[in-house]
């Protein structure tokens, strides 16, 4: 399943979760946190998908999500108001929306949760198990 397209025209469930990596990655860049995706190159702001490259496996883009993710918990806990506000030039040019980290953090959460419903669509029309929302009392971020 992990490599897996429709008819040809969707990306496949390892670019959706290297997405999903990636923008994990990104948000800890703005918040301050020097890691770097190992991964960047193939998915740096939504880079398209090339079926001429070899992608990293899911078992491995989990454990980048799980070394990046305790930072990122930790540094938004921590983050102030103050920080939250300062501006963030995105160049969007919309009058109603202020250019701030707090709203490009937003926008960062709204990606990997648009990632998520695709990769859960995905599972479902592949006809593979939904979701389970089992607490791993490990995963304490």
């Amino acid at each position: 399943m992990p490599l897996k397209r429709i008819e040809g025209r969707t990306n496949h469930v390892v670019w959706m979760a290297g997405n999903f990596v990636n923008m994990r990655y990104g948000l800890a860049n703005v918040l301050g946190i020097e890691e770097k995706d190992p991964y960047n190159e193939l998915f740096f702001q939504a880079k398209a998908l090339d079926q001429n490259v070899e992608y990293p496996t899911l078992k491995e883009l989990k454990a980048n999500f799980h070394q990046i993710s305790p930072a990122v918990y930790d540094a938004l806990l921590t983050i102030t108001d103050a920080r939250l506000n300062e501006k963030f030039p995105l160049n969007m040019n919309v009058s109603f929306f202020p250019e701030t980290l707090l709203n490009f953090i937003g926008m960062c959460i709204g990606r990997e949760d648009y990632l998520c419903g695709q990769m859960g669509l995905m599972r479902r029309i592949l006809d593979y198990p939904g979701m389970k929302y089992e607490m791993d009392e490990h995963i304490t971020y």
